[in-house]
């Protein structure tokens, strides 16, 4: 595989850690982001073990500012993006009916606009080398729905369709857009909404006996889709929805 360059949010913790892990070993320069500084490091320092090249910024997708300055950093000093894997995202467990709007805004500032922002700051440099990789992590909530959790499945069910839809719009350019929707997932996210109330903890536990596998997926069953949408091998797929669930859902 040609030297690429590859962009990772949500690198601090949980999948998007996983995710930066293995893009290391694809011959890629990483670029590791998120809020948290001493998640970055841990995955630094992950990622060094592997011998590859890695920088890490702190970067705030839900403030455009703050990517489109990062982003230009990385052009400077490794060139244009290739790969973008978008895993920041948030949520909290409540009924529809219990929240407000300052929690939708919350949720979609940083679940779905994130990703719009991430999106559009890398195009460019990807339109003009035809060539690119966009991998958006969605949920298995936005493809199906799920109790508790309306505004999230619906910035879930929204990042489907952008990607759908600029998968269409850069399929000439050599671009592919894709989504992959985890299932439940040990991650730092899941164990604070399982912290977050007595309830959700119940909620986990019915999820988790519904996967036909019997367990939680695990951070790097999604790296492992990931690497292969990042490849060359995929360079026919585009524009499609991948769900790694352990057969939690199967449509």
């Amino acid at each position: 595989m040609t030297k690429r360059v590859a962009l990772i949010t949500g690198a601090g913790s949980g999948i998007g850690r996983a995710v930066s892990v293995v893009l290391a070993t694809m011959h890629s320069s990483v670029v590791i982001t998120d809020i948290s500084s001493e998640g970055l490091e841990t995955t630094k320092n992950l990622i060094k073990q592997s011998g590859s090249v890695c920088e890490s910024h702190i970067m705030d997708v839900t403030m455009g500012d703050s990517v489109s300055s990062i982003i230009a950093k990385i052009n400077e000093t490794l060139g244009y993006i290739d790969i973008l894997v978008n895993c920041a995202g948030w949520d909290s467990l409540m009924p529809f009916v219990e929240t407000d709007e300052v929690f939708w805004d919350k949720i979609i500032d940083l679940n779905y606009k994130g990703v719009l922002r991430t999106t559009h700051a890398v195009l460019p440099g990807m339109t003009s080398q035809n060539w690119g990789r966009i991998i958006n992590i969605s949920s298995d909530a936005g493809r199906v729905g799920s109790s508790m959790e309306a505004v999230y499945s619906g910035t879930k069910g929204g990042i489907i369709a952008f990607t759908k839809t600029i998968a269409r719009e850069v399929a000439r350019s050599g671009i592919t857009a894709n989504t992959i929707c985890p299932g439940p997932t040990e991650t730092a996210l899941l164990d604070e909404i399982i912290e977050a109330g007595d309830n959700s903890e119940r909620i986990i536990s019915s999820m988790t006996r519904s996967v036909p596998m019997k367990r939680l997926g695990k951070p790097e069953d999604i790296a492992a889709a990931v690497k292969f949408l990042a490849s060359e091998e995929a360079s026919y797929i585009t524009g499609q929805t991948l769900s790694v669930s352990g057969g939690l859902t199967m449509a």
